[in-house]
């Protein structure tokens, strides 16, 4: 059996939708997140959204790997390398997969790549196992839900570039393009 990733203790993993004004925020379409540091020159984020389309439909869309550049505008490359198991009894798929991202800001100029293990846990989980890239450590567990007529999706990530940029900036380029790059995703998803 493949090892499952568990977020960072930084990193809350809610069991059961919060208050009702926190829904009433997903359902409004928010993308609510919590980021935090990682490591002196990480981060970790966890990012939910509400997604208007039954978890299968929203399943399909997210394991497509290559559209995930439509997702994410700085990922200029997204392959799919190979299918360990792609048949398996019990619905949990092996998958490698290479991503390639270019970023700025600030007065930085930052270029990428991850070669990764992913596990897929059929229309629940993915988790995403840095084998080798440009970060001391990358992690990432995207859990989906039924929620109503529709799916919640949470994103959790936590990464340590291999380039030493304070965790605060990591924090700070978050905020300002993790919530539109997932409001793209559920408009791509849902289109």
């Amino acid at each position: 059996m493949p090892a499952i990733f568990t977020p960072n203790r930084n990193v809350s993993c809610p069991q059961s939708l919060p208050s009702s004004n926190y829904q009433t925020a997903l359902l409004r379409g928010e993308v609510l997140l919590e980021t935090k540091a990682h490591t002196a020159w990480g981060a970790a984020v966890m990012a939910q959204m509400y997604v208007p389309r039954p978890r299968p439909h929203v399943w399909q869309q997210l394991t497509d790997y290559p559209r995930w550049q439509q997702y994410f505008i700085d990922i200029t490359q997204s392959h799919l390398l190979s299918t360990e198991n792609p048949h398996p009894a019990d619905a949990v798929i092996e998958k490698r997969l290479y991503q390639a991202a270019s970023k700025s800001f600030l007065f930085l100029h930052i270029q990428v790549k991850a070669y990764l293990r992913v596990v897929e846990t059929l229309e629940r989980r993915i988790q995403f196992r840095l084998e080798s890239g440009s970060f001391q450590d990358f992690a990432a567990d995207l859990r989906l839900r039924t929620h109503g007529e529709g799916t919640l999706l949470t994103y959790y990530v936590q990464a340590t570039p291999l380039i030493p940029i304070p965790s605060m900036v990591i924090q700070q380029a978050i905020h300002l393009d993790l919530p539109a790059n997932m409001r793209k995703m559920r408009q791509v998803i849902c289109a």
